[in-house]
C-alpha cells in the first residue's frame, strides 16, 4: 500500500502536487471552522438587551464564578453553554440581577436612619421613577424607557405654585409604532402614578425626537394643532362616506353612483351661564320673628324691723311694669334658573352632501343606424335617493345642512358600445348569443372587457399549440437522431436491416424492399423512414482509415506496457474509477 502511494505521488506533476497541497489544505481549514462555529452555536443568550450597568454586573458576576461566557450585540446580549442557561439565570436572579435600568422601591429595603428630609425625597423620586420605566417597558411596543419627574411645588402664593410635570423618552422595537390610543394610554399612566399630576402636562419623545404627545393646551405648535384638525374633519368625512355608500350599494350599484361630504367642524370650546328669573312663580326666600312682652311687678319682701337694718337679708319690691315687643321680617324672592354649559372642541357646525346618479342607455336601431337613449331617473326615485342620504348622515335642516342629488350620465355609459343584434332585452344576453358571451354578460363584464377576455383565451390557445407542435418537432427529430446512431453501429455491406424500437416497444424485422415498405400500415409509416433513413446513410458511410501514425502510437504503448505492467495497471484502474464515476 505504501509502495503503491509513493509510486502515486512520483507519477504526479508539480501542478497536480501544488492542487492536491490546495485542495488538502482548504479541507483542513474548512474542518477548523466548521468545528469552531458549531462550538460557538452550543452558546445561547442568558440574556439580551441589557443596559450597560446591568451587563458589566453580570460579566463580573460570571467571572467570579469562573463560567464561559460569550459577548454580542455590543455587549446587549450575553451568551453561556447551553447546557447552563437555566442554572446561570437563577445565579444570577439571586444575586439581584439584571435590575432592569435604574432602581424601584427597593432602594427603601435598607434603612437608613441619618438621610435627612431631602435625601428621602429624592430617593423617592428616584424609586418611582425606576417603576415607571420598568411598567412602560412591559409594553409590548417599547424596548426601553426613561421618565423623569417633577413633583408639585405649593406655596401660600398662588403665583408661586407649579404643577407637577413628568417627561418621557421611549425606545421602540425595530418596525413598532406607537398609535394615539398608546401614547394617552402611557400618558394615563404616568399621571396616576404621581399625586397632583395632569396627562396634558406628560410629554413623551420618542428616540429620534419626535414628540408623540400632542396636547389641545400648550405643547404644541400651530401647525400641529391644524394638522391634528384637518386629520378630524377627514375622519368625520370618511365615517359619513362609508355610511352613504354602504347604504346605497345595494340599491344602486357600486358604478352607478358617485357621492362626496363636506363637513364644516367648529373646533372652538368655552362655557356659557345662563340665569332665568320667573316673574310670576316668587318663594319666600327668608323670614325672621322678634317678640318682646311688659308686664307690672308687685311688692316683695318682709316687712318690719329685719328690712330696716343696714344689710337687710331681704327689701320690700317695688311696683314696676315689663314692655312686650314683637317683630317679624319675610322676605320673598322670585325664581330663577342657572345653567352652566360646556362646549367641547370639534362639533359639526353643517353637513354638505353631493351625490351623483348614473343614467339608464337604451338603443334604438340596428348597425350603424343604431341611436342611443338616456333615460334619466325618475323624480321618485332621486327623492328616495335623497331620504336615504338624510338618514345615513344625520341632516338636520336648522343646523343648515345640504343635501344636493342630481343625475348625469357617466363617461363610461356614455363610451357603451351598442348591443349587439342577437342579445336581449336590458343588456341580458339572448338564447342565441355565444356560451362564453352568456358566461361573461352573467358575471357583469363591459364589452371592451369581454373583447379582452376572449383574446387572452385566444392567445392561451395558440400557445399551447405552438408548445404542442414544438413537442412533436422533438420527438421527429429525437427519432431522426436514433436512426442516426443505429446507421453508425451498424456493419458495412448490404443486407437486411436490424430490429428498430418502435413507438410502442416492439420489434420487427426490415427489408430493404420497397414493396415490403409499402406494404406496413399507416401506424408503422414514421418507423419505416427512419429504418430508410438508416439504411442511407449507412450505405453512404465511409471506410475507417488507419494512418502510420496511429500504428506507430499503438506499438509504442504495447511495448510501454510490457516494461511497466504495474503502472499500467495503475492507470487503466484510474481511468476505470473514473468512468464508474461518471
Amino acid at each position: 500500500m505504501l509502495n503503491q502511494l509513493k509510486l502515486l505521488v512520483a507519477n504526479l506533476s508539480r501542478r497536480q502536487i501544488a492542487i492536491l497541497a490546495s485542495v488538502t489544505a482548504l479541507m483542513v481549514g474548512g474542518l477548523s471552522f466548521l468545528i469552531l462555529r458549531n462550538r460557538d452555536r452550543d452558546y445561547q443568550p442568558v440574556y439580551r438587551g441589557l443596559a450597560p450597568e446591568d451587563a458589566a454586573q453580570i460579566v463580573e458576576k460570571l467571572k467570579e464564578s469562573n463560567v464561559e461566557y460569550r459577548l454580542a450585540d455590543n455587549g446587549a446580549t450575553i451568551l453561556v453553554h447551553s447546557a447552563r442557561v437555566a442554572e446561570i439565570r437563577l445565579l444570577l436572579a439571586g444575586n439581584g440581577l439584571p435590575k432592569s435600568g435604574r432602581l424601584g422601591f427597593e432602594l427603601f429595603d435598607k434603612t437608613n436612619f441619618g438621610a435627612t428630609d431631602f435625601a428621602e425625597q429624592v430617593n423617592y423620586r428616584r424609586a418611582l421613577e425606576g417603576e415607571l420605566e420598568r411598567s412602560i417597558a412591559s409594553l409590548q411596543e417599547v424596548e426601553q424607557a426613561r421618565v423623569h419627574l417633577t413633583f408639585a411645588k405649593d406655596s401660600v402664593f398662588t403665583e408661586s405654585r407649579q404643577p407637577a410635570k413628568a417627561s418621557v423618552l421611549l425606545k421602540l422595537k425595530s418596525g413598532a409604532e406607537l398609535s394615539r390610543k398608546n401614547v394617552q394610554a402611557i400618558e394615563h399612566l404616568v399621571a396616576n402614578a404621581v399625586q397632583g399630576l395632569h396627562p396634558e402636562n406628560v410629554s413623551i419623545v420618542d428616540m429620534r425626537g419626535n414628540l408623540l404627545s400632542r396636547h389641545r393646551l400648550g405643547g404644541g405648535s400651530e401647525e400641529e394643532y391644524k394638522q391634528h384638525y384637518l386629520e378630524y374633519r377627514q375622519k368625520m368625512e370618511k365615517a359619513l362616506l362609508a355610511n352613504i355608500y354602504s347604504t346605497l350599494e345595494p340599491v344602486l350599484g357600486a358604478d352607478h353612483f358617485r357621492a362626496g361630504v363636506s363637513v364644516e367642524v367648529d373646533f372652538s370650546s368655552g362655557e356659557q351661564s345662563e340665569e332665568t328669573f320667573d316673574p310670576d312663580r316668587s318663594v319666600m326666600v327668608s323670614q325672621q320673628r322678634s317678640e318682646e312682652t311688659s308686664a307690672p311687678q308687685l311688692p316683695s319682701g318682709v316687712p318690719g324691723t329685719a328690712s330696716s337694718l343696714p344689710r337687710p337679708t331681704s327689701r320690700p319690691g317695688s311696683s314696676s311694669s315689663t314692655v312686650s315687643r314683637r317683630t317679624e321680617n319675610i322676605s320673598y324672592q322670585t325664581s330663577r334658573t342657572v345653567r352652566r354649559t360646556k362646549f367641547p372642541d370639534g362639533t359639526i357646525r353643517r353637513i354638505s352632501v353631493s351625490a351623483i346618479l348614473d343614467q339608464n342607455v337604451r338603443w334604438e336601431g340596428t348597425g350603424s343606424k343604431a341611436r342611443r337613449i338616456l333615460e334619466p331617473p325618475s323624480e321618485e326615485t332621486l327623492k328616495k335617493v335623497r331620504d336615504l342620504i338624510a338618514g345615513a348622515v344625520g341632516y338636520n335642516p336648522e343646523r343648515g345642512d345640504q343635501i344636493f342629488v342630481q343625475s348625469l350620465p357617466f363617461e363610461s355609459t356614455l363610451k357603451a358600445n351598442p348591443a349587439p343584434a342577437d342579445s336581449g332585452v336590458g343588456g341580458k344576453p339572448a338564447a342565441g348569443a355565444t356560451p362564453l358571451g352568456r358566461w361573461l354578460a352573467e358575471r357583469h363584464f363591459a364589452p371592451e372587457q369581454q373583447t379582452l377576455v376572449v383574446l387572452g383565451a385566444a392567445l392561451v390557445l395558440l400557445l399551447l399549440a405552438g408548445g404542442a407542435f414544438s413537442l412533436w418537432r422533438q420527438r421527429r427529430k429525437s427519432r431522426a437522431v436514433a436512426a442516426v446512431d443505429l446507421a453508425q453501429e451498424l456493419p458495412p455491406g448490404p443486407g437486411p436491416l436490424p430490429a428498430v424500437p418502435a413507438a410502442d416497444d416492439s420489434r420487427q424485422t426490415l427489408q430493404a424492399a420497397p414493396g415490403e415498405v409499402a406494404a406496413l400500415s399507416e401506424a408503422k409509416k414514421e418507423d419505416a423512414d427512419a429504418r430508410a433513413e438508416a439504411e442511407l446513410l449507412r450505405s453512404i458511410r465511409p471506410p475507417e482509415l488507419t494512418t502510420k501514425k496511429a500504428e506507430v502510437l499503438l506499438k509504442h504503448i504495447t511495448e510501454q506496457a510490457k516494461r511497466e505492467p504495474a503502472t499500467t495497471a495503475q492507470l487503466l484502474r484510474s481511468w476505470l474509477a473514473e468512468k464508474d464515476r461518471r
